[in-house]
């Protein structure tokens, strides 16, 4: 089963900062997102709501390069306790290597390759959207965010040699100069970042092997509790979905179709922090959200395929979700 992508709060909170910036109150950009602000105590947030954050943002900055803005503002707080492993690596090149090892820590919404060659080498990103297509200002972020991690870094102020992006430009040219200070060029068969040898295997100012080894046992662990909790997860959302056809189902009827008793899963839930009650309600919202923005679907019709037995439960739970009823998330939605 293929795990569903998911983003850190601290890369979720780097998007928020952006916003303030721009004058932009959380409050106001997750209400534009149809997020609930009950959202921002999650550990990760899947990888779509990501997307409606950066749609919203833009949205309600109106600005056309606000995710070389966001991608700029990348510092050591963005990246959890990958930052410490980046301060500690060896030279550039390593840490990104870094990066590779532990990108699931900050997000598996993309992932990230090294093409080496004789003077210079590529930092590419592919990334792995979910349901909803990334804005192209999360992939404008994430290689701004690539230029600026390596400034912090290495204490320099690094000039890629060159920048690409497979997708056209969104932004004023000023902007991509502003955030790059090198060529840019669009519409290219992948999106990358160039950065010469010397660069990326220069000695770190901070580079320090032990700590290096510590702070690697600690990420490792992270990482297995990140893909054992997200395996469990991923297979009950599964079940969850293809079991709410119109009734509610149950911690009991999981544990069966998973050849568990129920307290064996009740066990390993536990272990892993999760909750059956809470996993049920993020299933029935994301299905909530794609089917609302159906337009011919009748709003009745969806609360009870969903298993609420009165309209008015099912508006109820819409509006913790998103701060809006139904029929306005679909209005504004469509607009």
């Amino acid at each position: 089963m293929t795990l569903q992508a998911s983003v850190s709060m601290s890369w979720v909170n780097t998007v928020l900062a952006a916003a303030e910036r721009a004058g932009v109150p959380r409050e106001r950009l997750l209400a534009q997102a149809g997020i609930a602000p009950a959202e921002l105590a999650r550990e990760r947030w899947p990888i779509d709501h990501i997307t409606r954050l950066w749609r919203a943002a833009v949205h309600c900055t109106q600005d056309a390069g606000f995710g070389l803005k966001a991608g700029a503002l990348v510092g050591p707080g963005s990246f959890n306790v990958v930052s410490y492993l980046l301060q500690s690596a060896p030279s550039l090149r390593g840490a990104i290597s870094v990066v590779q090892q532990y990108q699931r820590l900050i997000s598996d919404g993309g992932r990230f390759q090294m093409i080496a060659g004789a003077r210079a080498g590529w930092v590419v990103y592919h990334p792995r959207q979910g349901a909803l297509a990334f804005s192209p200002h999360q992939i404008e972020a994430v290689l701004a965010a690539v230029v600026a991690f390596s400034r912090w870094v290495t204490g320099q102020a690094v000039r890629p040699l060159q920048v690409q992006f497979s997708q056209p430009r969104v932004g004023p040219l000023a902007g991509y100069r502003e955030a790059f200070a090198c060529p840019v060029a669009f519409e290219q068969a992948f999106s990358g970042v160039l950065l010469d040898n010397a660069l990326l295997d220069a000695p770190l100012p901070q580079a320090d092997a032990q700590l290096a080894r510590l702070h690697h046992q600690y990420a490792a662990q992270r990482l297995a509790v990140l893909h054992e909790g997200g395996a469990l997860a991923q297979e009950l959302r599964a079940w969850i979905a293809a079991a709410l056809l119109g009734r509610v189902p149950t911690r009991a009827e999981a544990a069966q179709a998973l050849g568990l008793s129920e307290r064996t899963l009740a066990r390993r839930m536990r272990a892993q922090r999760l909750s059956f009650s809470a996993l049920l309600d993020a299933v029935r919202r994301e299905a909530a959200l794609q089917a609302v923005a159906e337009r011919g679907r009748p709003l009745a019709e969806i609360g009870q395929a969903l298993g609420y037995a009165e309209p008015s439960v099912f508006w109820r739970a819409f509006r913790r979700w998103t701060g809006q009823t139904p029929a306005q998330w679909r209005g504004a939605a469509v607009h």
